[in-house]
């Protein structure tokens, strides 16, 4: 006879400041944990990208290539690569430990928002205000991308990746998901414009932020809506959502300063987070621990669970 499980611990969101980086970059336009979650990213309106070790504190490289302020990064599984796009509307791809761009991908027709990688690191996805989305062979030589997908009606605001699908939010309203398996496009109608999607970590959902200060958790498969939730600011700018690492609430960034947390089932406000002033940049959430990441103005602040004790 087997025992059932014993019921998973409450999950404790990250409510004290551990950290905060000064990090001299003008503006940082996205904040982004690397795949194990130990180092970070941050992309600055100073065309700089920095790698930090956000648990520590400390910088550990900059990286100057792009000819306008950078927008989003992101790291390969493996921490040799990162790539990051631009205002100046070029993908690049970086080598980590010489800090030099090994290419730059030029083919958007406008400044890209958004860029991924895939699970080996061999492809880039790219999303831009040109409405369209572009994947980059980065092992081949070829100048342009394998594959364009231009099928949003504006902008696209947000991308994110599985093993076989391509996920994006676009300013059209819409919530676009190709699936690479099949070749099909799974599309769902929000009716505000999108700001950031994500997967959830079980992979059978969709969290959507839009402009309309809503949140929304569709189911991936159906489109059938899951839950709604609202509280936070945000008609302006193009905020970050995230899933905690135990897929058990939902968080958002705000543009009034917080960062907001509801429950995942019961769609009840967990946390109204004070981080800043102003509009709260980026968000993101480490892949295993409950540590958070937030951008405001020109610098990111970590914060863990109460019961975290700093070393030393």
């Amino acid at each position: 006879m087997a025992f059932p499980r014993p019921r998973p611990a409450r999950a404790e969101l990250p409510r004290q400041r551990v950290q905060t980086l000064q990090c001299g970059q003008g503006a940082v336009r996205a904040a982004r944990f690397n795949a194990d979650g130990n180092y970070c990213l941050t992309c600055g309106s100073d065309k700089t990208l920095k790698l930090w070790n956000p648990h520590k504190g400390t910088a550990l490289r900059t990286y100057q290539g792009h000819g306008y302020e950078v927008l989003d990064a992101a790291g390969s599984f493996d921490n040799s690569q990162i790539c990051s796009g631009g205002a100046d509307k070029a993908v690049a791809l970086w080598d980590v430990t010489t800090g030099q761009v090994v290419r730059k991908y030029r083919g958007h027709a406008g400044k890209v928002n958004c860029v991924q990688f895939n699970e080996e690191a061999t492809v880039i996805v790219s999303g831009s205000i040109d409405s369209t989305v572009r994947c980059w062979d980065c092992r081949s030589r070829r100048p342009d991308p394998i594959q364009v997908l231009d099928e949003a009606k504006d902008g696209i605001s947000s991308v994110k990746l599985s093993a076989y699908e391509i996920l994006t939010g676009s300013v059209d309203g819409r919530v676009r998901r190709y699936d690479l398996r099949t070749g099909q496009l799974c599309s769902d109608y929000i009716g505000s414009p999108i700001t950031s999607v994500c997967f959830s970590k079980d992979g059978q959902c969709v969290l959507a932020a839009s402009l309309d200060s809503t949140l929304r958790l569709l189911d991936k498969d159906t489109g059938e809506l899951l839950g709604e939730y609202t509280g936070h600011r945000s008609t302006t700018y193009r905020l970050d959502c995230v899933l905690n690492e135990l897929d058990t609430h939902v968080g958002c960034a705000s543009e009034d300063g917080h960062v907001y947390f509801w429950d995942l089932v019961e769609g009840s406000l967990a946390l109204s987070l004070p981080v800043g002033q102003g509009v709260v940049q980026s968000l993101a959430f480490h892949p295993r621990l409950s540590c958070l990441l937030v951008a405001t103005q020109g610098q990111v602040t970590l914060w863990r669970e109460d019961t975290f004790q700093p070393e030393g």
